[in-house]
């Protein structure tokens, strides 16, 4: 670190250690040109270089204190920019006050998102709500009647919907309420099983579901969403297939007989709004389902990785493990 911070200091200021020399060999040529001895050239030289040395001693020090104090300020100027050090010059007083502006400029800028953030998820929650009343209505009034078991089907993915459409708005936000216990998988799994088993009957999709017996710390709330668009893809892949849901180790398996996936759609599966070439097959495909189970789990901490190949079906693979870094 010093080696490197000299050798910058000593490109800063070429030109003076230039100068420098050049007015030594210039003294040194005129008193050669007056026969003055060579002891006295000597000793004059030794003098000018002992002081230069030690003015650039302690210039070096303060720069090295100047460093340190930038790298400091470096932690935390996401949050403040008090701590610069005083400028040692008029350009330098300039570069700190545009600093100082920028800074201004961008707490202002995220001050505002984050205020249309939290408009955003107000009127997308209020909306999401509201929808939800006349849904509700809809499933009582088809219970009280005979009607096509299709139109349940329909009114399902409705409310599937207008979940996913909350939960976007969510995930957008960095104060999304993560509340993380210690929970029982099953629990959390059969749960999710049960929301979609009218799904499963009506697209005669056969499940296969093997206790974990795990304890994980997560968000109960936010792994079932993440289930469930899990779920409701496979669903939607391997109708009158089968859909396997059971541990590998410390993970979570989510495995169908469905389509597949393309090889060249494999690595961007998780990018927002992107449906690959099944998507582009089912019109009804947003690209966001997946790049939101992506995002919750991050922020939860756990992974996710997917094998797929095309007519041999998909593998979900969610690592439960909690990585602390995504608390940092």
């Amino acid at each position: 670190m010093i080696a490197r911070l000299l050798l910058s200091y000593l490109r800063r200021h070429t030109a003076l250690i230039f100068a420098f020399f050049m007015g030594a060999g210039i003294f040194a040529a005129v008193f050669s040109l007056y026969d003055l001895p060579e002891e006295a050239v000597a000793y004059a030289s030794a003098l000018t270089a002992a002081v230069f040395l030690t003015l650039g001693g302690i210039r070096f020090s303060v720069f090295c204190a100047r460093h340190r104090a930038l790298l400091a300020l470096n932690k935390r100027i996401d949050v403040e920019l008090s701590g610069l050090p005083q400028p040692s010059s008029l350009l330098e007083a300039e570069y700190q006050r545009l600093l100082r502006a920028l800074f201004e400029s961008k707490r202002a800028l995220a001050s505002a998102l984050a205020e249309k953030q939290a408009q955003t998820e107000e009127y997308y929650a209020l909306w999401a709500h509201q929808v939800k009343t006349p849904i509700a209505a809809m499933r009582l009034m088809l219970g009280a009647s005979d009607h096509d078991a299709q139109l349940d089907a329909e009114l399902f993915k409705i409310e599937q919907y207008v979940e996913m459409a909350l939960g976007y708005v969510r995930a957008q936000s960095d104060q999304t309420d993560y509340v993380l216990n210690r929970a029982a998988l099953d629990e959390i799994i059969r749960a999710s099983l049960r929301k979609y088993a009218r799904a499963f009957v009506l697209s005669k999709t056969r499940l296969s579901f093997r206790e974990t017996n795990l304890r994980v710390l997560t968000d109960e709330k936010w792994l079932a969403f993440c289930l469930e668009q899990i779920l409701s893809n496979a669903l939607k892949y391997a109708p009158g297939g089968e859909i396997g849901v059971y541990a590998e180790g410390e993970t979570l398996v989510v495995s169908d007989t469905g389509i597949g996936i393309a090889p060249e759609d494999l690595p961007r599966v998780f990018e927002k709004g992107y449906t690959g070439y099944n998507g582009r097959v089912d019109m009804r495909a947003t690209g966001i389902g997946l790049y939101l189970v992506k995002t919750v789990l991050g922020r939860l901490g756990h992974g996710i990785s997917i094998e797929s190949a095309p007519d041999c079906g998909t593998k979900v693979v969610i690592s439960l493990g909690r990585d602390e870094t995504a608390f940092e």
